[in-house]
């Protein structure tokens, strides 16, 4: 058993490490992400904030490394926030992580030292939610 519980060592230093990197001037509010892919390689992330609001989310900077290396399958994703509370996906990366997820992708929050504090699958995180299969594959629009 790891310190961190169920979460290898290697991931909670990962997931520590890259939310150190964040850049988060705006909110003081600093996430990290650990993704590993159905080929079992593992991507980081982390907020990236902008003078404008329009910042990058640690999910999405891990999903965009995963889709920029030609995959496209999320196994499990690892979220750091700074504290001992949830820091759940947004709204916006609940729906980046289902584009990717399948029924057996595990999201797993993690506090702000690298414990679990609670295990997802997609259907928790999003539940009823809309991916690529609800989308008509002859029109390219939603399908009624």
């Amino acid at each position: 058993m790891t310190p961190s519980g169920d979460v290898p060592d290697s991931i909670r230093q990962a997931a520590l490490a890259v939310r150190d990197n964040a850049y988060v001037p705006y909110s003081d509010h600093p996430v990290g992400a650990v993704l590993i892919s159905e080929s079992g390689t593992q991507y980081v992330g982390c907020n990236v904030e902008s003078a404008n609001y329009k910042g990058l989310c640690a999910e999405g900077s891990a999903i965009a490394g995963l889709v920029s290396s030609g995959e496209r399958q999320i196994r499990k994703i690892y979220v750091i926030g700074p504290g001992e509370h949830l820091c759940t996906p947004c709204g916006d990366c609940r729906q980046r992580i289902r584009e990717f997820a399948t029924p057996q992708t595990e999201i797993v929050v993690l506090d702000g030292n690298g414990a679990p504090l609670k295990h997802y699958t997609m259907d928790e995180l999003l539940p009823d939610s809309f991916g690529p299969e609800n989308l008509s594959k002859t029109s390219g629009m939603a399908a009624t």
